[in-house]
Order: structure tokens, then C-alpha cells, then sequence
């Protein structure tokens, strides 16, 4: 098994022992994502609209630097502080996956990395 290990500048770094995302054979594990603007290093959390969409495109930069796009996702999981911010969550998403979207789970967990309200990880094979 060959590991490549898949790094990016345009979405944060990691902010323990792990990578953005794992490339094995032709499967992309990516770690979950919360909303850091990879720019400044701030969190984006003034509204969980907001939030869910600095996640996808961060989410959109670490697909393209392992030269994949939103079409290469198979699985998501959702994780969320509050269950009652899951339709919001849900229009942002919706508009990633036009077509044939992903597998995915949504569960509501008691925190989340700093203090953020949702992170989303996903697995995606070329």
C-alpha cells in the first residue's frame, strides 16, 4: 500500500497530528473540514450558511490538488452541534451535488473542533 499524502495551502492546515487528506491507490480520505479561511487562519462561523460554504471550498481545494472534483465523492459525513441547523447545512450541500450525490450520514455531536457549529469529512476515488 503507497500512501501519498495530499497538502494544499488553499485550505487550512491542519491543526493536529494529521493531514488534510490521504491519497490510497485511487481513494482520497479527507480529513474533516471545518470553516478556517485558509487566508487569515479565522473561523467563519457568523452564520452556519456561511460556515457550510467556507468548509466546501476548502473541501473543493483539497479535490483539486489530488486533481479530483465534487463529482469523485462517494461518502460525506456531516457532524453538527445542533440537528435544527441540518436544512440550512442541506441547501449549501445540495448545491455541490447537482446530480448522483454522495452516501452521507448527519449527526448532531455534543463540540466540534473549535467551538465550530458543523465538519464535514469525505472520502473520494478518482
Amino acid at each position: 500500500m503507497k500512501k501519498i499524502i495530499i497538502n494544499t495551502k488553499n485550505a487550512p492546515a491542519a491543526i493536529g497530528p494529521y493531514s488534510q487528506a490521504v491519497l490510497v491507490d485511487k481513494t482520497l480520505y479527507c480529513s474533516g473540514q471545518i470553516a478556517i479561511n485558509p487566508k487569515n487562519n479565522l473561523i467563519i462561523n457568523s452564520s452556519i450558511k456561511e460556515e457550510t460554504e467556507m468548509i466546501m471550498k476548502n473541501i473543493f481545494e483539497i479535490l483539486r490538488s489530488a486533481k479530483m472534483n465534487f463529482d469523485n465523492i462517494v461518502k460525506c459525513t456531516i457532524f453538527l452541534k445542533n440537528m435544527d441547523d441540518y436544512n440550512e447545512v442541506n441547501k449549501v450541500y445540495s448545491k455541490y451535488f447537482k446530480s448522483d450525490p454522495p452516501a452521507r450520514e448527519a449527526v448532531e455531536v455534543s463540540k466540534l473542533p473549535k467551538n465550530v457549529n458543523v465538519e464535514i469529512s469525505t472520502i473520494a476515488v478518482k
